[in-house]
């Protein structure tokens, strides 16, 4: 149900507002002042504002206006008894939605409401959009590794050399790329990404430099190139290890000349774009096995950056996971969930081979499976299972235990943490649940650090 705020001095025609706008099932609050008004606002999330602009206290084109500086979407109806072309230019000119003159004719004021509360839904709806579309990750992370690529990507950036990202597969390459593009004096062009790998080496000439109508069987219109697309921006070129080499030889060209033609066509177009590439393969083995040019290796390798593996950068978890927590929460529209310094611990004992993607994947699945409270069990628990033995129905991971004590005490330390959580941490009653004396209890609390957690 749409909320509505009225903002009127006279008592009539709020009662006759109301009146008709509840009428059509729609939530109404009034006040007779502005300075009012814009408190309610600042407190409660209204879909649309009716709003006489000659009051008391407060003009209603002064009250227009100063919403619209914290509340840019919330759309405003103005209503006047003393209407003219003049005020209703300059309502409009400061955001209005439309102008209505009093007394307000019913069917007209229905229809203006109806289409300003859909207008203001489409605009949230659009701003959304666009910041899931825009939302570039921070290069997260403070392990020397990851400072050097943040310093290089500053000072590489707002040049036009190429770059050469190389690291393995999941390891933020793309991240690197994009923020070359972001912090360069390209940002306002576009950022067009090609997978290399993913397209056959038939098609991947069309792909990057199009086609002409009836070059090939299925050439059945013009099609425009990635690089024509990128033109006055970045052209992402990742997994480029795996191009053909006929393909090579046309970027090569284009590199050198900065013009491409078309597959099937005979007229050279002039392209700008900055040319960021990236690969999880050695390419001057490549190289040396005939599959890469040595001259397009050297052309793109004006900067090299390498992103190392996860397993290089533990230290970067905690801020890593963190981070991915309050993400994929916010995406998913549930309150934040914590993650104990255990389970990190237990987190940095990984081996990661999928790099940054399958720590981002293990974290949503850490906060679908796990309760508010992220521990150190959830994470054995969801991680590797293939590794893991199933007792009763827990998951439990043998290979991390070198010791029989080591394991003795974790299983100890676990089951006495059991215990106290399903009594709410009543020392007493866990006490005599698993039948030893309060003061043992008590010291195995303080051996194993065990704390009441907090969940906020």
């Amino acid at each position: 149900m749409a909320k509505i705020l009225i903002v009127d001095d006279e008592r009539s025609i709020r009662n006759t507002l109301r009146e008709i706008l509840e009428y059509e099932n729609y939530d109404v609050e009034d006040t007779d002042n502005g300075i009012d008004a814009l408190e309610l606002i600042a407190k409660r999330n209204y879909d649309l504002v009716l709003c006489d602009i000659k009051m008391n206290k407060m003009d209603g084109l002064e009250v227009l206006t100063r919403s619209q500086q914290s509340n840019p979407d919330l759309p405003f109806i103005m209503i006047s008894g003393h209407g003219t072309v003049e005020t209703a230019v300059e309502a409009s000119r400061k955001g209005a939605f439309d102008f209505i003159s009093k007394p307000p004719d019913l069917n007209r004021l229905l229809i203006t409401v109806r289409n300003a509360l859909d207008r203001g839904a489409l605009a949230i709806e659009t701003r959304v959009l666009k910041k899931k579309v825009s939302k570039i990750r921070e290069i997260l992370g403070q392990s020397p590794a990851i400072q050097k690529i943040k310093e290089t990507v500053e000072r590489v950036a707002t040049t036009e050399a190429r770059v050469l990202v190389t690291g393995p597969n999941g390891s933020g390459k793309e991240l690197v790329a994009r923020w070359l593009h972001e912090k360069s004096h390209r940002a306002n062009g576009p950022i067009i990404e090609v997978n290399c790998a993913a397209i056959p080496s038939e098609l991947i000439e069309s792909e990057l430099f199009g086609h002409e109508k009836g070059s090939f069987t299925s050439a059945i219109k013009q099609r425009i190139g990635k690089f024509e697309q990128a033109n006055g921006g970045t052209i992402f070129l990742d997994e480029i290890g795996d191009m053909s080499l006929s393909a090579q030889a046309k970027v090569l060209r284009a590199l050198q000349e900065s013009k491409i033609t078309r597959v099937g066509g005979e007229r050279e177009l002039d392209v700008d774009v900055r040319v960021v590439a990236a690969t999880n393969k050695d390419l001057l083995k490549e190289i040396d096995k005939g599959n890469f040019r040595l001259d397009l290796y050297h052309r793109l390798s004006v900067i090299i950056i390498n992103v190392p593996p996860l397993k290089d950068r533990k230290s970067d978890i905690n801020i890593l996971a963190n981070s991915f927590l309050e993400e994929i929460c916010s995406d998913y529209g549930i309150p934040l969930k914590r993650i104990t310094p255990e389970a990190v611990k237990a987190l940095e004992q990984l081996e990661w081979t999928g790099n940054i993607r399958e720590l981002h994947n293990m974290i949503e699945r850490l906060i679908i499976m796990s309760d508010k409270m992220i521990t150190d069990s959830d994470v054995y628990m969801y991680s590797h299972p293939s590794q893991s033995v199933v007792i009763g129905d827990t998951m439990f991971e043998f290979e991390r235990f070198n010791k029989f004590q080591e394991f003795k005490d974790h299983m100890e330390k676990e089951f006495i943490k059991h215990k106290l959580e399903k009594n709410n941490w009543n020392v007493s009653k866990t006490a005599d649940e698993i039948d030893i004396q309060r003061s043992h209890l008590y010291s195995k609390i303080e051996k194993f650090g065990l704390k009441r957690e907090e969940v906020s």
